[in-house]
């Protein structure tokens, strides 16, 4: 098995760095940024990140505003049913700390939540800065190759339980 994995293990980092498709995460603002930085002006989907609105179709989610304890719930069971590899982007100030509402009884920090992968600073941050995660989170994926390493252990365990089970 890992005479096989290692060729593949660029091929696998290099296609899920260019397929993010996120899912994003609306509980309160920075929703319009959102919108432009998938507009023709900036275009994110060439990088190959296409928004769905089903976390069973996507692999990386878009924490957008501030994570309430009611919230915080919906933000783990989108993230359960995300299949693997997963990502996390924290976009804003609100996402990051709870920006205006650092301070409120209701607020739940997100990174307690979920791993975060990436923040992106700024109240509202620029839909460039949103690019720019992108590019952040693709190169992070090829360097460290967080995506093999998942998709092969998946493989080694599964062929574990092909031989248990003969």
């Amino acid at each position: 098995m890992e005479s096989l994995a290692k060729p593949i293990k660029k091929i696998v980092d290099w296609a899920t760095s260019f397929s993010l498709w996120p899912v994003h995460l609306m509980t309160a603002c920075c929703g319009c940024e959102l919108a432009v930085t998938y507009a023709p002006r900036l275009d994110t989907e060439r990088l190959g990140s296409l928004p769905f609105t089903h976390a069973r179709n996507t692999n990386t989610v878009i924490i957008e505003g501030a994570v309430t304890k009611k919230m915080a719930r919906a933000l783990k069971v989108t993230y359960e049913q995300m299949p693997h590899p997963k990502f996390v982007i924290g976009m804003g100030a609100c996402a990051i700390d709870g920006g205006l509402f650092y301070n409120s009884y209701n607020l739940v920090k997100p990174w307690k939540v979920v791993p975060i992968n990436n923040y992106i600073p700024g109240c509202p941050p620029r839909p460039e800065a949103l690019t720019q995660a992108v590019y952040a989170l693709q190169k992070e994926i090829r360097e460290k190759e967080l995506a093999s390493y998942k998709f092969l252990g998946f493989l080694s365990r599964r062929g574990k339980k092909e031989k248990e089970s003969s």
